[in-house]
């Protein structure tokens, strides 16, 4: 990738020259018959679109592969966590597979630091997928709901939706009567974004998963946790509800 962005670079150096020529004011120095700088013009911008595409699909691949290794880590400290007995309350939000990328990107020279990052924007069409999924979810089609929220997160890695996504998804798998894969939806959602505003009814949820998995003790903890973490938020009230529900001490 830094090859091909190098090229990038270098092509769109020459292009901008020519273009320059083209403009300049003089005498013409190429014969307008054979159209020899028209012609270098046309094919650098045609390579240099061709390696565009490729950096694109580069990118998209990693970032597939960030997420997918992220969610199995993620997945396996839940796991060793659920079979020691830990606190399943006190999972952080797992790291991004090969770190932060964002915190060493260089800003380009003209890049306006104030614009939007394009991780935050919206791709084509994923508000829509996303619309669509939850379309079913609220008609109780719990099938299409998971698979078409499943579908996403492999079509739109990264998405400023994710946490929204995976707590949805958790609610269609709950539909569904997958309680155990409910509660792992659910935990994705809350690390995704531990300070979003999901996170309140995501930590509910999964402490009401791990009750309705009889594991008491762990649902009594992260049900209180909501009140501590989101002491506004209306999930209190439920968590408090539920709570009473287990006898919580």
């Amino acid at each position: 990738m830094a090859d091909i962005r190098q090229e990038l670079t270098v092509l769109h150096l020459d292009i901008q020259r020519l273009r320059r020529e083209l403009s300049t004011t003089g005498a013409p120095s190429v014969s307008g018959g054979n159209g020899s700088v028209l012609a270098r013009v046309a094919a650098m911008e045609g390579e240099l679109q061709h390696l565009t595409a490729q950096t694109e699909q580069l990118d998209f691949q990693i970032q597939n592969i960030v997420r997918d290794g992220t969610n199995r880590i993620g997945d396996l400290e839940f796991r060793l966590v659920e079979l020691e007995g830990g606190d399943l309350s006190t999972l952080g939000e797992t790291s991004t597979l090969g770190g932060d990328v964002s915190a060493n990107e260089e800003i380009s020279e003209g890049t306006d630091p104030a614009q939007t990052s394009p991780s935050e924007e919206l791709a084509v069409g994923e508000q829509a997928d996303f619309a669509s999924a939850m379309a079913d979810l609220d008609e109780a089609k719990f099938q299409s709901a998971a698979d078409k929220l499943a579908a996403f997160q492999v079509s739109y890695p990264g998405s400023p939706l994710a946490a929204e996504v995976d707590l949805a998804r958790g609610k269609a798998l709950d539909g569904l009567g997958d309680t155990r894969e409910a509660a792992r939806s659910y935990l994705a959602g809350f690390t995704a974004a531990p300070t979003g505003p999901k996170a309140p009814e995501a930590l509910f949820e999964l402490g009401a998963a791990l009750g309705r998995l009889d594991q008491v003790d762990q649902a009594c903890i992260t049900l209180s946790e909501v009140a501590v973490r989101f002491p506004a938020s209306n999930s209190v009230t439920l968590a408090q509800t539920e709570r009473a529900k287990l006898s919580c001490p």
